[in-house]
């Protein structure tokens, strides 16, 4: 094994040769770029030997199964040194036949047929160009091009996902985007920018849907598309009521309902997927992220058989699409969930971790609410619990600096600070999460003299 360099020159090679997506490069400069040599389990290893416990899934909430995992690397190597490529189109592989059939088999209700990508942006833009050439060549609506998201969305950084978001630092200087995207509100818990109590904002949410698909003209509108829970200001969970009318206002005008599931399938809130938190069976599906548990880029739309079938030749293309190797690690990650029981262990164990930061932070003087679903859990924060009004300073991530100091690494998003840990956390782990927050929101709170 070679010698790893040294923290001086990492950092020297990453300011050389590196951009850094969505990061102050002013901060980077002064802190310099986070580098990791080492893991095992939840625990990370950075350049300067300090080792913390991984409670983000490795920032993107992907790493559901923590580090080292032998038997996703053997799989990987097994499967390179046999067929590791094959091509796209019509070309496939036995893991990659093999991933489709599970998939079929996990996904809500009759969906049923994938296909592949290298991860979350390349599915949501294979959804939202099957959901256009399905609307034209079905001749249900051969004029639709549209599709409606919401505020504070974040479905990607592609061209067309990016025309569907409204959330990170990743859209402004890119205007104008591909045309035919429009956004609604979307619903929020604790604040909102109505005021409103949050199950009447939700109402509103979902009724401006259908106001919103009037405008545009159903005949136009191919798609809306939305998380079942968003992410922004960590872990927005709506009531079950948003999403039955929802899929009631799409079936009414004809709309496809496109459920994105890149951050929270496979075991994140404590089921296969969060759109069984809703009884909800969308039309098309994507995925990626913990698909492989973020040992391989690879992610998946799945649809049903209708969809599909009225689709003669689907004019869209990926190289690495169903790459053999990718759905090796992506199959070996299902089965280690499967046979060790670990979505189940996920939503145990989550509840639990959620019970104790509740109890730890909710009556916090700077915390308005504690909120999360399974192995998905934020702090949302307030500077006046009066009028719920946020931070406006830096104080949520110097909260995620003193954690980072205390040895868990979590991540501020928005108003919140927000944790992710692998599917594999033990309870003495969450449990030490949950010390650590509580203590560096404490201490945090005291030094700003709030």
């Amino acid at each position: 094994m070679s010698t790893i360099p040294n923290s001086d020159e990492l950092t020297r090679l990453a300011f050389d040769n590196c951009i850094f997506p969505v990061a102050d490069q002013r901060v980077v400069r002064e802190q310099g770029p986070t580098i990791y040599v080492a893991a095992d389990g939840i625990a990370l290893t950075d350049s300067h030997g300090i080792t913390r416990l991984d409670m983000m899934g490795s920032h993107t909430r992907a790493n559901s199964l923590g580090y080292g995992n032998r038997e996703i690397a053997t799989a990987v190597f097994e499967q390179m040194s046999a067929v590791h490529y094959v091509g796209t189109t019509s070309h496939f592989a036995e893991p990659t036949l093999r991933l489709a059939g599970k998939l079929a088999e996990l996904a809500p209700g009759r969906l049923k047929r994938s296909a592949f990508t290298s991860g979350g942006s390349e599915s949501v833009e294979t959804a939202l160009k099957l959901a256009k050439q399905y609307q034209r060549e079905s001749g249900r609506k051969p004029r639709a091009y549209k599709t409606i998201s919401r505020w504070n969305a974040y479905h990607g950084a592609s061209m067309g996902a990016l025309s569907v978001t409204d959330w990170l630092a990743v859209r402004d200087v890119f205007e104008p985007r591909v045309p035919g995207h429009s956004f609604i509100p979307n619903p929020m818990r604790y604040r909102n920018p109505f005021g409103m109590p949050d199950d009447e904002y939700a109402e509103l949410c979902a009724t401006y849907l259908e106001r919103e698909i009037q405008l545009q003209g159903p005949e136009s509108v191919s798609a809306f598309i939305g998380e079942p829970v968003m992410q922004a200001h960590g872990v927005q969970v709506p009531p079950q009521r948003y999403w039955d009318r929802v899929r009631e206002f799409c079936d009414k005008y004809g709309v496809l309902l496109i459920v994105d599931e890149v951050i929270t399938g496979f075991g994140r809130t404590g089921t296969w997927f969060a759109s069984e938190h809703f009884g909800l069976e969308p039309d098309i599906m994507t995925m990626a992220k913990a698909l492989s548990a973020g040992y391989a880029p690879i992610g998946a739309v799945i649809t049903r058989d209708e969809i599909a079938d009225a689709i003669p030749l689907f004019r869209h293309v990926h190289t690495f699409a169903g790459h053999a190797s990718m759905a090796a690690a992506a199959n070996a990650a299902i089965h280690i969930k499967e046979r060790d029981g670990l979505v189940e262990a996920g939503k145990r164990n989550g509840a639990r971790f959620g019970a104790d930061l509740t109890a730890a932070l909710g009556d916090h003087r700077i915390v308005g609410q504690v909120r999360g679903l399974g192995m998905w859990w934020c702090v949302d924060f307030a500077a006046d619990k009066g009028t719920k009004a946020a931070f406006a300073d830096d104080t949520v991530a110097a909260i995620v600096r003193r954690m980072s100091d205390h040895g868990i690494l979590a991540s501020a998003i928005g108003t919140a600070l927000e944790m992710a840990p692998p599917l594999i956390a033990t309870p003495e782990q969450l449990a030490q999460a949950v010390e650590v927050c509580a203590r560096s929101v404490e201490e945090v709170a005291r030094e700003r003299g709030l």
